[in-house]
């Protein structure tokens, strides 16, 4: 069975990568559009600057390379697809590989930065107040 063929809004990935910026950004969601018509914050413009120049790099040859980024509020593009960007969550960079399916949606939503608390039992190592909790 072949795989599917992906498509945002109707448009596959060649052509949403072929396509000119402000047309990509027609077809984002509201909140998307409307940030990128304002314009790139200049931590967002040093994010795209690296990826064109790193695209260039492997065109030649290079391997491919991790950018690391504080930049969470970056929205993902086409043009970003298949590279691997490291983002900060606050304590450490988390290698997220972009894909197709990630298009629209922002950097910090791949990066979480609160993890589920699990505590310990009471007793040994625990706080002083539950030195007396009876053990099983």
């Amino acid at each position: 069975m072949a795989r599917k063929e992906f498509k945002y809004r109707g448009y596959t990935l060649e052509e949403l990568q072929d396509m000119p910026l402000d047309n990509v950004i027609q077809i984002l969601p509201s909140r998307q559009r409307r940030s990128l018509k304002r314009g790139f914050l200049p931590r967002q413009k040093k994010v795209l600057e690296r990826i064109r120049k790193l695209k260039k790099e492997t065109n030649k040859g290079g391997r491919p390379q991790i950018i690391k980024t504080h930049c969470r509020d970056m929205i993902i593009l086409p043009e970003m697809v298949g590279m691997t960007f490291g983002i900060y969550n606050g304590k450490e960079y988390v290698q997220v590989q972009i894909q197709a399916e990630m298009i629209g949606s922002y950097f910090g939503e791949y990066a979480p930065t609160r993890q589920k608390v699990q505590h310990g039992d009471p007793g040994m190592g625990a706080t002083r107040s539950s030195m007396f909790v009876p053990l099983k």
